[in-house]
């Protein structure tokens, strides 16, 4: 008898369509292709992460070579996986799949193999090297139809058409340009790192699988288990509890996991029924289980792609892009569990506790900060730790470490033995044992996850490396953990749960490589967009185009990047949708805000596009993710899609915020300033999410929810008001900017706007900020060891008269000639933060009306 459920088998048809490969082979030959092949994909990415090939002198491969590898398995594995159409076979793999296959394998791996000739011959491909980019390109795209949908294939052929076509005189003149021949196009896309084998698919190869492998991993021991158990434990007694647990389950699983779909399927299949059962509507458990998963992918320490790709487009370290990213993920999670307590509250939902709301604000906003300073503290004592057996031990100390960690190990195997495995069903969430028994059962889990981050925080280790040593970790737990716990119990199968560990690694490294087919294949389509911008100059027209529809206003101009994301979203995974506005957009909105007179960080700019690219999974009628929370509550998934993306304004809002607010990315912040900033913007994000539920203390008046819709623009953006009464800089004349500069602190940055020409002879006019020396010398010595610019006078006038090469003011854009119009100077006026005063009298005011009106309705119901 069959007892399989159909309803969970299509949910995993769905998955595997969207994620893994929906191809399902019976015969012997091709279900052993679709275990090995994946099975080796893995092993070769560890090879080449790991020191062993520097040691053996073999399989030392550059960055090219590895790049080339890592998309031969990718586009082989994506034609034999994935079925090319609805029609196509999926439980076997035909002969000319085969045949399409390896051709494309052999293509895509062009550059491991002839990588010697064409480098010789770099500039002047001959016949074979354009054949083979020619072949490659076109089973590249198709690689990524399969295993990605249509849209991204139908974006980068409408640039590879602009490539060849772009001339065409039935074009607009303004986007004309000279157009490229066969070999100029397939040199530049296949043969160089400016298309499909640049940074890109270099962040995959290099990074990007060995993160999804450890999450993969991870989840194979029973981490998303054993997480969302916890989550359930601790919250499933509150109104709405499974709906919170949901929210916190998800921002677990998102440590471990890049996908928002696989987050949906892996917490949804049991907190989604649960939801339900307390009484959620089938649309909004589901957009609960949405807006919960997507969010996952702005967890620290396991970003997704687009956090590697953000360290190589900025130039910053990885560290600082964990650091732009955790304020805005905290609150954002804290303000889904209000939304997610609000709408408990309108429903009038039961729960053995029924905590005041504001109780339970400040709960929250407790139990995430402890959460985070206990991490932090726990990796900062790991440290010192560290730190004192090197000074001791010297080059014994690894190893003792190695050891101190084993011994840690074994005794919390040993401390999770005392109890029970946990079960993963949906009849076991409703009978948890209390939160301490199932905390006590996974504590060995969280080892490998802080080895992960203290190698990226501490040690400042680069991602890969600290990937593959916590991949690694996760390798040796998955072989001992369950001998281990038969040894503690007195059981005597410690050999058959020690082979089970070894099946389980290899499933671990298989659905590890096969979550990587579809983010691979778009990494190398997104190569082919990003060539294309690179060849033909289409970016800057693009850029000039929205620039022109904006009017030159920065609001509008963000406004309609992240419509462009969002449109491009409802076809493009994230990473792809990424890869081409921040590539087009990016440096624009930086140049106009500086015309603005607003500095952007350039890093602020791509966490804006980052967060709007997260939406491609929610936003009707293309997202992913809510059609899989839809397969399971069994709604309607436009509804559910539109539901998702309300929850969400508060990650659309976000953005816009730390755009003109950069304090909220920790930017040149204090750790104190830190502190207070999290728990300021959290606070201003509850208040928004009330305002936008039409509820606080009890169900809001109109004029009570847009007072506090200002009192959380207030707390966001307190600067706003003051700058309407006095201006945040004074202007100085230019040729005080060696006299400012001198008596400028350390670590200070010159505001000083300057106007010229470009490159292609267009008028320039923004603002700069220009890092300054070490105190104790003149201006311009400062000016020129931090800035690596120098001036010159001409007339009463100041100009630019040198640039270091490769310094920041060059790396700025700003070029010879241009002259110093003025200099802007911090005015002397109050702290912008007393406008919290207002904000919060305002605040009390609501709630003292709101309180009263809740102890009439008691009084009511109680006479």
């Amino acid at each position: 008898m069959d007892n399989t459920n159909p309803e969970e088998t299509n949910l995993e048809d769905f998955v595997a369509d969207s994620d893994t490969g929906g191809r399902l082979p019976r015969d012997k030959f091709g279900r052993a292709a679709l275990w090995y092949l994946p099975l080796v994909w893995s092993l070769y990415q560890l090879w080449i992460a790991s020191p062993l090939p520097f040691i053996l002198g073999v399989g030392v491969w550059n960055d090219t070579q590895t790049r080339a590898i890592h998309l031969g398995f990718a586009v082989l594995l994506a034609f034999i996986a994935f079925p090319a159409l609805k029609s196509s076979p999926r439980h076997r793999i035909p002969v000319a799949t085969w045949i399409i296959a390896i051709i494309g394998a052999l293509a895509s791996s062009y550059l491991f193999y002839a990588y010697g000739g064409v480098a010789e011959r770099t500039g002047a491909p001959n016949t074979t090297d354009v054949v083979v980019a020619a072949v490659g390109i076109v089973l590249l795209m198709e690689a990524a139809r399969r295993s990605l949908g249509f849209p991204l294939m139908g974006v980068a052929l409408f640039f590879l058409a602009y490539v060849f076509f772009g001339s065409w005189s039935g074009l607009p003149e303004v986007v004309q340009w000279k157009g490229a021949s066969l070999n100029k196009a397939m040199s530049h896309m296949w043969l160089t790192t400016e298309g499909v084998f640049g940074v890109a698919l270099g962040v995959s190869s290099g990074f990007v699988f060995l993160f999804v492998l450890f999450g993969a991993l991870l989840n194979q021991a029973g981490a998303g288990n054993y997480f969302l158990k916890l989550a359930f434990a601790a919250l499933g007694h509150l109104r709405g509890g499974p709906a919170k647990a949901a929210v916190i389950a998800s921002a677990a699983t998102g440590l471990i996991s890049g996908s928002s779909i696989a987050n949906v399927v892996t917490t949804g299949t049991f907190t989604i029924p649960l939801m339900k059962k307390v009484g959620f509507p089938s649309s909004k458990a589901g957009a609960i289980e949405v807006s919960s998963s997507i969010n996952g992918v702005l967890t620290p320490p396991v970003m997704g792609a687009v956090a590697f790709l953000m360290t190589e487009y900025v130039g910053i370290s990885y560290v600082e892009v964990v650091k732009t990213a955790i304020v805005p993920a905290a609150i954002s999670y804290i303000a889904l569990v209000y939304i997610v307590h609000l709408e408990a509250l309108k429903m009038n939902m039961p729960g053995t506790s029924k905590m005041h709301p504001v109780k339970f604000m400040l709960g929250a906003i407790f139990i995430i900060a402890a959460a985070i300073l206990i991490a932090g503290g726990t990796l900062f004592l790991c440290g010192v730790i560290v730190d004192a057996a090197q000074s001791l031990l010297g080059g014994a100390a690894t190893w003792t470490i190695v050891l101190g960690m084993t011994v840690g190990y074994i005794f919390a195997v040993r401390f999770a033995a005392k109890g029970p495995d946990l079960e993963m069903s949906l009849d076991s969430m409703q009978h948890l044992p209390p939160t301490r028994e199932i905390f006590k059962t996974g504590i060995h889990y969280l080892m490998p996850i802080l080895l992960l981050m203290y190698l990226l925080m501490i040690e400042r280790k680069s991602p890969g490396l600290s990937a593959f040593w916590s991949t690694m970790a996760m390798l040796v737990i998955l072989a001992t953990q369950n001998p281990l716990k038969a040894y503690f119990r007195g059981q005597s199968d410690m050999v058959s749960q020690l082979r089970q560990g070894f099946v389980d690694i290899a499933e671990g490294l298989i659905i590890g490589a096969r979550n990587m087919i579809g983010l691979a294949a778009a990494m190398g389509v997104a190569g082919i967009i990003v060539g294309a911008v690179t060849l033909t100059g289409i970016g800057q027209v693009m850029a000039e185009f929205v620039e022109f529809l904006s009017g030159g206003n920065l609001l509008a101009m963000l406004f309609f990047v992240a419509l462009i994301s969002i449109i491009l979203g409802m076809g493009l995974p994230t990473t792809a949708n990424y890869i081409v506005v921040s590539s087009l957009m990016a440096g624009v909105v930086v140049e106009l805000g500086a015309q603005n007179g607003l500095i952007v960080p350039l890093v602020a700019v791509h966490m804006f596009v980052f967060y709007f690219g997260i939406m491609a999974d929610v936003t009707p009628p293309v997202g992913l993710a809510s059609f899989a929370a839809a397969a399971i509550s069994k709604g309607d998934p436009l509804k559910t899609g539109f539901q998702a993306f309300f929850y969400s304004i508060r990650t659309a809002l976000l953005p816009f915020l730390f755009i003109f607010n950069t304090d909220l990315l920790l930017i040149d912040v204090g750790p104190y300033q830190a502190v207070f900033v999290f728990i300021v913007a959290t606070i201003a994000m509850l208040l928004f999410a009330a305002g936008t539920m039409n509820y606080f203390m009890v169900p809001s008046r109109l004029w009570e929810s847009a007072a506090l819709l200002l009192v959380a623009f207030t707390l966001f953006q307190p600067g706003y008001f003051l700058n309407k009464l006095k201006p945040e800089f004074e202007t100085r004349l230019a040729v005080d900017i060696f006299t400012v500069a001198q008596a400028s602190p350390d670590d200070a940055y010159l505001r000083v706007r300057l106007a010229g020409e470009n490159l292609n002879g267009d008028p320039v006019d923004a603002r700069y900020l220009l890092p300054l020396g070490a105190m104790g010398e003149e201006g311009e010595a400062r000016l020129t060891d931090g800035a690596g610019i120098e001036f010159r006078k001409e007339d009463g006038k100041l100009f630019v008269d040198n640039l270091d090469f490769g310094g920041p003011a060059e790396q700025l854009g700003i070029d010879f000639d241009w002259e110093v119009v003025e200099l802007d100077v911090e005015a002397d006026r109050p702290p912008k933060e007393l406008f919290y005063i207002p904000a919060f009298l305002l605040l009390g005011a609501i709630y003292l009306l709101q309180m009263r009106r809740k102890r009439k309705q008691t009084e009511g119901v109680l006479a």
